[in-house]
């Protein structure tokens, strides 16, 4: 702000030194009301009707198009069932719980998508063993995917309680 209101003040002071050797411009002249009446205006529009005596205008051209459109929808394979998994474990048991992944439709190329989990090896209790694994086939190629399995080993569960764990499912493809 200091600097735009010293800027004025600058052209100011320069205006007022050098207003002699600047050339003034000049004022135009007003404009006189007979002047002003002078000045074209729209044309105005026609009067006549154009309507024909039926009442329809002439067409000065008809064309029929007739199209024929295929499309490609692509719908991603998704995974469309949430998986909750309850087991009890006692003591030192171990546990195999099989689950099945549902997808919204059969995948369109074989041995080609897989399932990725965002953890396979999990510590369920946070006590730094890996006691709970997921295992899934290599490829997915029907809409359940079965055969998969969540693997507790009860012996490297150092703590009592309710554990909870999400995990998050994604579909991959072949690389």
């Amino acid at each position: 702000m200091k600097k735009i209101i010293v800027l004025m003040t600058m052209i100011i002071i320069f205006m007022e030194t050098f207003s002699d050797s600047i050339p003034m411009i000049p004022i135009l002249p007003a404009i006189k009301n007979e002047e002003i009446d002078e000045i074209p205006t729209v044309p105005a529009l026609p009067q006549e009707d154009l309507v024909e005596v039926a009442g329809i205008r002439p067409l000065e051209q008809n064309t029929t198009v007739m199209m024929n459109l295929k499309l490609d929808v692509v719908v991603p394979l998704e995974i469309i069932s949430d998986v909750d998994i309850y087991g009890m474990v006692i003591d030192n048991q171990k546990l195999e719980i099989p689950f099945d992944v549902e997808l919204n439709k059969v995948p369109d190329k074989k041995d080609y998508y897989s399932i990725k989990f965002s953890e396979t090896e999990i510590d369920i209790d946070n006590d730094g063993q890996i006691d709970t694994k997921i295992y899934t086939p290599k490829f997915i190629n029907t809409r359940i995917v079965e055969d998969n399995i969540l693997y507790v080993d009860g012996a490297k569960i150092s703590k009592e309680g309710t554990h909870t764990k999400k995990v998050y499912m994604t579909i991959e493809v072949k690389e």
